[in-house]
């Protein structure tokens, strides 16, 4: 009866253990999905992949044929979960094999007699004290308890495995043999779970926002990786992808199409210096995807930039890798980052302020793409004119009155009503700015826009953000 009440109160310990798990489980994905708005994208901001792997052919047989790295990738209450049911599966395996040897020899039968039964049964056979197999089982749980010491090595008291049975004496070597493997995988899994580099990746930050801006002259796309540790990334380097649908020659549509942005800190490569938060820069030059884009564009285009932070962890060796990504919603254009580091001169050490990391500030940018801009220059030059600009006060530039190709850059004419509420832009007039014509021509008159405040939404950092570009075209 006793080993029937154990038996019961293990199997209902491990039903509401597995039952809370459930409820949590759900739980959390119900929190975490309705908490916010899905949005169609690859990468998340905190770097997990929105990519779920469905159908696969005999998909449990895969992952049970890489075990290790299964318990590795699965959440820590499924780790702790099988690594409890390893041992308390073998302990209760065993100790039937334990009770079954017991039962065989006899022992379980003897021990259960009173003591004038037993001293009758060792006259029977001509003996002057019975020897068990294993002294002191007599019931399951006795054989179970012998199965935990023997696996454990905790030290026998009055249970242990005489010279009578050679059945025992084999299961006392296999089992702790067995023991030995089971604790030695299940300390691997653990400290690799606790070693993997992927938490060393919550420290790597990357900016709320991408902008878009001029830099020496030529548009820039840049964003902002930080570390928060004082132990450094080795050998940091980092990555872009525009991720967009595209159609070939050939009119086959490539839905998710993968193309690499040239990226680098401050324009160098992409190997980074990083003891400080650093600016990734993009340049829009001929050989980029965004060569094409003007802010209006930006508006209506789909597509989603993902950025990859790798290098090696300093304490570990190990690698690791942060993700993020910036869908056109939350590319500012016309924006620069404020500076984060700044030096204290009482204490002589050069301070990062957080606060500051996604912070932005207005430029004045064109609005036009950087093959409008580069062909207006080259076209331009050719008829022996500069597309110059004066100060922000004065607002003139030469120009011919056919070339409208400035009035674009200057100007965003936005269709009403068409856009989503969260990327939407009011705009109303401003003064006319004069554009001075050389030669004899009169002077033309070119009406331009700016922006009034966003309208209020919940999610004011998705609005495309378009200033007066006038000064940036040089």
């Amino acid at each position: 009866m006793c080993k029937l009440v154990v038996m019961v109160l293990i199997l209902l310990t491990l039903l509401v253990n597995y039952l809370m798990i459930v409820f949590y489980k759900c739980l959390y994905r119900q929190t975490r999905f309705s908490s916010r708005r899905v949005r169609k994208r690859v990468i998340f901001k905190h770097g997990d992949v929105n990519v779920v792997q469905g159908n696969v052919a005999k998909r449990r047989r895969r992952y049970l044929q890489d075990i290790f790295t299964t318990l590795v990738d699965i959440q820590w209450r499924w780790t702790i979960l099988v690594f409890a049911m390893n041992f308390i599966l073998s302990w209760l395996f065993l100790g039937v094999v334990w009770y079954l040897i017991a039962y065989a020899h006899g022992d379980i039968e003897f021990f259960n007699k009173s003591e004038e039964e037993q001293e009758a049964y060792q006259k029977s056979l001509n003996i002057s004290s019975y020897t068990p197999c294993v002294t002191q089982i007599h019931s399951f749980l006795s054989a179970f308890l012998f199965s935990l010491e023997t696996q454990h090595t905790i030290g026998y008291g009055h249970r242990y495995v005489t010279e009578q049975c050679p059945e025992a004496i084999f299961m006392l070597c296999l089992q702790s043999i067995m023991g030995v493997f089971i604790q030695a995988f299940m300390v691997g899994v653990v400290f690799a779970k606790l070693s993997r580099p992927k938490k060393r990746a919550q420290t790597l930050l990357f900016s709320r926002n991408a902008v878009i801006c001029h830099r020496d002259g030529v548009p820039c796309l840049m964003f902002r990786v930080g570390d928060m540790r004082k132990s450094h990334i080795i050998e940091a380097h980092v990555r872009a992808q525009i991720i967009r649908r595209k159609v070939t020659k050939e009119g086959e549509l490539l839905p998710f199409f993968q193309q690499e942005l040239l990226v680098g800190a401050d324009g160098s490569d992409d190997r980074l210096m990083f003891i400080w938060p650093t600016l990734i820069v993009h340049r829009i030059d001929e050989e980029s995807p965004l060569y094409n884009l003007s802010a209006q564009d930006m508006l209506k285009e789909r597509f989603e930039i993902v950025t990859m932070l790798e290098g090696v962890v300093e304490s570990t060796g190990m690698t690791t890798q942060a993700r993020s990504s910036y869908l056109p919603s939350e590319i500012l254009w016309g924006h620069r980052f404020e500076s984060v580091v700044s030096f204290k001169r009482e204490t002589g050490e050069y301070e990062v302020d957080y606060t500051l990391f996604n912070n932005t500030y207005e430029v004045d940018t064109p609005l036009c793409s950087a093959k409008e801009l580069t062909e207006m220059r080259a076209e331009s030059q050719s008829q022996g004119e500069a597309v110059s600009l004066e100060t922000p006060s004065e607002r003139s530039a030469s120009i011919e009155p056919s070339n409208h190709e400035l009035k674009s850059c200057l100007t965003l004419n936005l269709p009403n009503g068409n856009l989503p509420n969260s990327r939407k832009t009011s705009f109303s007039s401003m003064p006319a700015t004069i554009v001075t014509i050389p030669d004899d021509h009169e002077p033309l008159t070119i009406p331009s826009q700016t922006q009034q405040e966003p309208q209020s939404s919940s999610r004011k950092l998705s609005k495309l953000s378009i200033i007066d570009p006038i000064d940036s075209i040089c």
